[in-house]
């Protein structure tokens, strides 16, 4: 049962229809008795929650549909260590509340730690997750913090995590990681674009949903829950965060993001260490893909709006709507007692967010096959343009960057490619199409009582 003092935020995909509940990542139904309703209403106006409400509240979480807003803690920073892996590079300063071990991976010369903090060091260079490993051995605490020498963290930063683990059931917490300020144009990009920022939007984090994974690059997590899934996977050079996330929320933990916490990241200063480095990023997913099927999916729509986007690619825009305007029909049948209103705008935002997911994995990670087919079909020009292109120049506009726009879009493109790459690079080598391969799903829904 949820065991949160404090209130709960709605998430951003919440409408509520009477005792029908329309929330969640992935978006999900649920219908309400009338203490359900009840229920929902306290959270919505943020009043007290009536008795019983905890299997309603318990499901609402674990969708994804409500986020937690707690006020109290039974930790603070003298509960946590802050474990910092160190590979080439000065690790910072901390507070003397906060115990710190530094973990040396091999360095050449040696890390040189500061005044108070405890060093381990390995011989030979073994990756981030060994030299966490390393760190998480001598832990001590109830929480563990992993922070990377690249990243800089303010005072009070664990303020607003910390609450999050009141709920016994959560065991990690992860703050926003923004890129700092810089004159250069790969940081003002990364200041809109960073991959290891998720956004102002406090979430639960799983595969498939709208925060599907978070960096290491700064977590807190409950040491004995890290302990009990045998910590990082030492075999995965990259990607070990987004395995060990998953790894806690298969074993029944909760993973939280929470961005009224907030760090700072200090991104790559030259161009070819920024593509080397998300080339990494998509190599990590055919190892990904080995232990989670389908997690790393570069693309997770409906069957019927796969069939909407081929049928527009094919430019027959006629057939497309009448199947679009189909599915609108089939889902207001299921969903009956709803206005046809609703049916019709979740049909229409599903295929719409569809067409831009397709168009996100044809160039972020299909692009090989794209290049092929535009050289060697003329009908498949335009429609390869219009994805490169498109969803990156409406990004451009929304985000608030400084960049002109053939500069962001350029950026934006070499990103998609380097990525892209990587992922074909991990696919060859582990022989395995896993991770290039789309994963078709139904419009999901779910009742509760």
């Amino acid at each position: 049962m949820a065991n949160v003092t404090g209130t709960f935020d709605l998430d951003g995909s919440y409408r509520r229809h009477d005792r029908v509940v329309i929330a969640g990542s992935p978006l999900r139904l649920f219908r309400l008795s009338a203490g359900g309703r009840r229920a929902v209403e306290a959270i919505e106006q943020r009043e007290p929650l009536p008795a019983g409400h905890g299997r309603l509240t318990d499901r609402l979480l674990d969708a994804g549909a409500i986020h937690p807003r707690p006020t109290e803690s039974r930790f603070t920073a003298d509960d946590v260590t802050i474990v910092v892996p160190a590979y080439n590079a000065t690790p910072p300063e901390w507070s003397a509340e906060t115990e710190v071990i530094v973990v040396d991976d091999g360095s050449e010369p040696p890390v040189s730690p500061k005044a108070g903090q405890h060093l381990v060091r390995l011989s030979v260079n073994q990756g981030p997750a060994a030299a966490r490993n390393a760190g998480l051995r001598l832990v001590t605490t109830p929480l563990v913090a992993f922070v990377d020498t690249d990243v800089q963290v303010g005072d009070g930063w664990l303020d607003a995590l910390l609450p999050h683990f009141a709920d016994p059931r959560v065991a990690l917490v992860a703050p926003r990681v923004v890129s700092s300020v810089g004159g250069s144009t790969i940081a003002q990009y990364e200041r809109v674009r960073s991959p290891l920022d998720l956004g102002a939007e406090s979430g639960r984090i799983s595969a498939g949903s709208r925060i599907s994974y978070v960096p290491a690059a700064a977590i807190v997590v409950r040491t004995d829950a890290l302990r009990s899934i045998g910590g990082f996977d030492e075999s995965l050079r990259t990607g070990e965060d987004v395995d060990m996330v998953w790894r806690l929320v298969a074993a029944g933990h909760r993973c939280r993001f929470e961005p009224a916490s907030v760090v700072v990241h200090q991104p790559r200063r030259f161009a070819a260490g920024w593509l080397r480095q998300r080339i990494a990023y998509g190599r990590s997913a055919a190892a990904l893909d080995s232990k989670h099927r389908g997690g790393v999916s570069p693309l997770r729509i409906s069957g019927w709006s796969a069939v909407v986007w081929a049928l527009i690619a094919a430019r027959r825009p006629v057939t497309a709507v009448a199947v679009a305007g189909g599915t609108i029909v089939a889902l207001h049948r299921k969903l009956h007692d709803l206005p046809p209103s609703e049916s019709v705008r979740l049909a229409g935002l599903g295929h719409l967010y569809a067409g831009r997911q397709v168009a996100g994995a044809i160039t972020r990670v299909w692009w090989p096959i794209a290049l092929v087919a535009a050289v060697l079909v003329r009908g498949a020009r335009v429609p390869v343009l219009a994805a490169a292109l498109v969803p990156a120049i409406l990004d451009w506009r929304n985000d608030t960057t400084s960049l002109p726009a053939a500069r962001y879009v350029g950026l934006r493109i070499a990103d998609d490619l380097a990525y892209g790459t990587g992922v074909w690079l991990g696919a060859i080598q582990r022989r395995s199409i896993g991770a290039l391969t789309p994963v078709l799903t139904n419009w999901p829904g779910r009742t509760a009582d």
